[in-house]
Protein backbone atom coordinates (compact mmCIF):
# COMPACT_ATOMS: atom_id res chain seq x y z
CA UNK A 1 0.00 0.00 0.00
CA UNK A 2 1.20 3.54 -1.04
CA UNK A 3 0.94 5.57 1.82
CA UNK A 4 3.49 8.62 1.25
CA UNK A 5 4.90 9.36 -2.26
CA UNK A 6 8.59 10.17 -1.62
CA UNK A 7 8.99 12.06 -5.44
CA UNK A 8 11.45 14.48 -5.10
CA UNK A 9 12.75 16.79 -7.76
CA UNK A 10 15.22 19.72 -7.75
CA UNK A 11 11.40 22.08 -7.75
CA UNK A 12 9.91 20.60 -4.34
CA UNK A 13 13.82 20.59 -2.84
CA UNK A 14 14.38 24.50 -3.76
CA UNK A 15 10.65 25.14 -2.20
CA UNK A 16 11.40 22.82 0.67
CA UNK A 17 14.40 24.90 1.35
CA UNK A 18 12.29 27.75 1.25
CA UNK A 19 9.61 26.81 3.34
CA UNK A 20 12.05 25.76 6.28
CA UNK A 21 13.88 29.02 5.84
CA UNK A 22 10.51 30.88 6.33
CA UNK A 23 9.82 27.87 9.45
CA UNK A 24 13.15 28.77 10.97
CA UNK A 25 12.32 32.49 10.78
CA UNK A 26 9.05 32.08 12.44
CA UNK A 27 11.07 30.04 15.29
CA UNK A 28 12.48 33.38 16.86
CA UNK A 29 9.55 34.94 17.63
CA UNK A 30 8.04 33.46 21.20
CA UNK A 31 4.35 33.22 21.58
CA UNK A 32 3.47 31.85 25.18
CA UNK A 33 5.87 29.96 27.56
CA UNK A 34 5.96 26.32 28.40
CA UNK A 35 4.49 26.15 32.02
CA UNK A 36 6.71 23.88 34.33
CA UNK A 37 9.85 23.26 32.17
CA UNK A 38 12.61 26.37 32.31
CA UNK A 39 11.81 29.80 32.14
CA UNK A 40 13.48 29.76 28.39
CA UNK A 41 11.05 27.09 27.36
CA UNK A 42 8.43 28.73 24.81
CA UNK A 43 5.98 28.20 21.87
CA UNK A 44 6.75 29.81 19.04
CA UNK A 45 5.52 30.95 15.72
CA UNK A 46 6.60 28.78 13.76
CA UNK A 47 3.53 26.33 15.89
CA UNK A 48 1.90 28.15 13.15
CA UNK A 49 3.31 27.28 9.97
CA UNK A 50 5.63 24.01 10.26
CA UNK A 51 2.34 21.76 10.40
CA UNK A 52 1.20 22.97 7.12
CA UNK A 53 4.31 21.52 5.16
CA UNK A 54 2.81 18.18 5.29
CA UNK A 55 0.49 18.91 3.27
CA UNK A 56 2.07 21.15 0.31
CA UNK A 57 5.10 19.05 0.20
CA UNK A 58 3.69 15.62 1.48
CA UNK A 59 3.53 14.16 4.90
CA UNK A 60 7.37 12.85 4.31
CA UNK A 61 8.93 15.84 3.32
CA UNK A 62 7.07 18.51 5.66
CA UNK A 63 8.72 16.19 8.51
CA UNK A 64 11.73 16.52 7.39
CA UNK A 65 11.09 20.31 7.00
CA UNK A 66 9.87 20.48 10.39
CA UNK A 67 13.05 18.80 11.60
CA UNK A 68 15.27 20.58 9.44
CA UNK A 69 13.99 23.67 11.31
CA UNK A 70 14.10 22.12 14.52
CA UNK A 71 17.65 20.93 14.07
CA UNK A 72 19.24 24.18 12.47
CA UNK A 73 17.43 26.35 15.25
CA UNK A 74 19.49 24.51 17.35
CA UNK A 75 22.59 24.70 16.08
CA UNK A 76 22.05 28.41 15.07
CA UNK A 77 21.29 29.61 19.35
CA UNK A 78 23.92 26.96 20.44
CA UNK A 79 21.48 25.48 22.23
CA UNK A 80 22.55 22.92 24.81
CA UNK A 81 22.00 19.24 24.52
CA UNK A 82 19.77 18.82 27.14
CA UNK A 83 16.59 16.41 27.19
CA UNK A 84 14.07 19.29 26.99
CA UNK A 85 15.88 20.01 23.78
CA UNK A 86 15.76 16.70 22.73
CA UNK A 87 12.74 15.82 23.22
CA UNK A 88 10.95 19.49 21.16
CA UNK A 89 11.99 17.88 17.85
CA UNK A 90 9.54 15.45 17.46
CA UNK A 91 6.28 17.22 18.53
CA UNK A 92 5.88 19.29 15.39
CA UNK A 93 7.46 16.62 12.99
CA UNK A 94 4.64 14.60 13.74
CA UNK A 95 2.10 17.01 13.53
CA UNK A 96 3.14 17.47 9.95
CA UNK A 97 2.86 13.99 9.31
CA UNK A 98 -1.09 14.67 11.14
CA UNK A 99 -2.07 17.64 8.94
CA UNK A 100 -0.65 16.07 5.45
CA UNK A 101 -1.54 12.46 5.88
CA UNK A 102 -5.24 11.16 5.09
CA UNK A 103 -5.20 8.18 6.51
CA UNK A 104 -7.09 7.99 9.78
CA UNK A 105 -4.40 5.77 11.93
CA UNK A 106 -2.10 8.64 11.86
CA UNK A 107 -4.75 9.01 15.30
CA UNK A 108 -2.99 6.14 16.75
CA UNK A 109 0.03 8.69 17.55
CA UNK A 110 -2.28 10.32 20.12
CA UNK A 111 -3.75 7.57 21.51
CA UNK A 112 -0.77 5.50 22.45
CA UNK A 113 0.47 9.32 24.04
CA UNK A 114 -2.82 8.73 26.20
CA UNK A 115 -1.95 5.15 27.42
CA UNK A 116 1.45 6.19 28.41
CA UNK A 117 0.32 9.39 30.28
CA UNK A 118 -2.17 7.19 32.10
CA UNK A 119 1.04 4.70 32.98
CA UNK A 120 2.76 7.14 34.78
CA UNK A 121 1.92 7.70 38.71
CA UNK A 122 1.50 11.24 37.83
CA UNK A 123 -0.55 11.43 34.68
CA UNK A 124 -2.50 8.60 36.50
CA UNK A 125 -3.31 10.89 39.22
CA UNK A 126 -4.40 13.77 36.13
CA UNK A 127 -5.88 11.20 33.88
CA UNK A 128 -8.68 13.25 32.43
CA UNK A 129 -5.83 15.80 30.91
CA UNK A 130 -5.13 13.50 28.65
CA UNK A 131 -8.58 13.29 27.23
CA UNK A 132 -7.74 15.89 25.21
CA UNK A 133 -6.01 13.56 22.84
CA UNK A 134 -9.51 12.44 21.57
CA UNK A 135 -9.70 15.24 19.26
CA UNK A 136 -7.40 14.24 17.23
CA UNK A 137 -8.74 10.61 16.76
CA UNK A 138 -12.63 12.74 16.54
CA UNK A 139 -10.66 14.88 13.59
CA UNK A 140 -9.89 12.66 11.05
CA UNK A 141 -13.58 12.14 10.62
CA UNK A 142 -13.87 15.81 9.41
CA UNK A 143 -10.32 16.81 7.98
CA UNK A 144 -12.24 18.17 4.91
CA UNK A 145 -13.22 21.27 7.95
CA UNK A 146 -9.62 23.14 7.67
CA UNK A 147 -9.97 24.11 11.28
CA UNK A 148 -11.00 20.96 12.81
CA UNK A 149 -8.05 19.20 10.71
CA UNK A 150 -5.74 22.37 12.38
CA UNK A 151 -7.53 21.21 15.69
CA UNK A 152 -6.34 17.88 15.41
CA UNK A 153 -2.71 18.72 14.21
CA UNK A 154 -2.02 20.77 16.95
CA UNK A 155 -3.72 18.25 19.61
CA UNK A 156 -1.03 15.41 18.12
CA UNK A 157 2.06 17.96 18.80
CA UNK A 158 0.21 18.31 21.90
CA UNK A 159 0.02 14.57 23.44
CA UNK A 160 3.57 13.91 22.47
CA UNK A 161 5.30 17.26 23.98
CA UNK A 162 2.92 16.58 26.90
CA UNK A 163 3.73 12.63 27.24
CA UNK A 164 7.36 13.72 26.35
CA UNK A 165 7.68 16.13 29.33
CA UNK A 166 6.06 13.95 31.77
CA UNK A 167 8.70 11.55 31.88
CA UNK A 168 11.57 13.84 31.06
CA UNK A 169 10.64 16.32 34.12
CA UNK A 170 8.21 13.93 35.78
CA UNK A 171 5.93 17.04 36.40
CA UNK A 172 3.26 16.19 39.14
CA UNK A 173 -0.44 16.29 39.13
CA UNK A 174 -1.36 19.55 40.34
CA UNK A 175 0.55 21.03 37.44
CA UNK A 176 -1.48 18.80 34.87
CA UNK A 177 -4.69 19.77 36.24
CA UNK A 178 -3.90 23.20 36.20
CA UNK A 179 -3.17 23.54 32.64
CA UNK A 180 -6.23 22.09 31.21
CA UNK A 181 -8.29 25.36 30.79
CA UNK A 182 -4.59 26.94 29.71
CA UNK A 183 -4.56 24.16 26.64
CA UNK A 184 -7.72 24.97 25.89
CA UNK A 185 -7.22 28.37 24.79
CA UNK A 186 -3.64 27.99 24.00
CA UNK A 187 -4.52 24.91 21.25
CA UNK A 188 -7.56 26.64 20.06
CA UNK A 189 -5.09 29.88 19.32
CA UNK A 190 -2.76 27.59 17.31
CA UNK A 191 -5.14 25.64 15.49
CA UNK A 192 -6.55 29.57 14.71
CA UNK A 193 -2.86 29.78 13.90
CA UNK A 194 -2.64 27.33 11.16
CA UNK A 195 -5.97 27.67 9.64
CA UNK A 196 -5.16 31.46 9.25
CA UNK A 197 -1.67 30.18 7.49
CA UNK A 198 -2.72 27.66 5.76
CA UNK A 199 -5.07 30.43 3.76
CA UNK A 200 -2.40 33.34 3.54
CA UNK A 201 -0.01 30.29 1.65
CA UNK A 202 -1.99 28.76 -0.33
CA UNK A 203 -3.53 32.12 -1.58
CA UNK A 204 -0.07 33.31 -2.45
CA UNK A 205 0.40 29.73 -4.26
CA UNK A 206 -2.57 30.10 -6.26
CA UNK A 207 -1.73 33.66 -7.55
CA UNK A 208 1.74 32.03 -8.73
CA UNK A 209 0.69 28.98 -10.21
CA UNK A 210 -1.40 30.61 -12.57
CA UNK A 211 2.21 32.08 -14.02
CA UNK A 212 4.42 29.36 -12.92
CA UNK A 213 3.89 25.78 -13.00
CA UNK A 214 3.72 24.61 -9.50
CA UNK A 215 2.72 21.47 -10.14
CA UNK A 216 5.03 19.35 -7.61
CA UNK A 217 2.79 21.16 -4.61
CA UNK A 218 -0.46 19.98 -3.88
CA UNK A 219 -1.86 23.83 -3.41
CA UNK A 220 -5.54 22.75 -2.24
CA UNK A 221 -7.42 25.97 -4.25
CA UNK A 222 -10.24 25.80 -2.03
CA UNK A 223 -8.45 27.46 0.55
CA UNK A 224 -7.53 30.13 -1.41
CA UNK A 225 -8.66 33.78 -1.39
CA UNK A 226 -7.38 34.19 -4.75
CA UNK A 227 -9.61 33.10 -7.66
CA UNK A 228 -7.63 32.55 -11.06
Amino acid sequence: MKIFDFELDNRKFAFLLIFSALGLLLYQFNFSKIVGVGENAAFTGFQFIGPIGGAMLGPVYGAVSVLAVEVSNFFILGKELTILNFVRLFPMVLAAIYFGSKKREIAYIPLICMLLFWMHPNGAASWYYALYWLIPLAATFYKQNLFVRSLGTTFTAHAIGSTAFLYAFNLPAEVWIALIPVVAMERLAFASGITISYYAINSVLSAFASKVNLSFLNIEKKYSLIRV
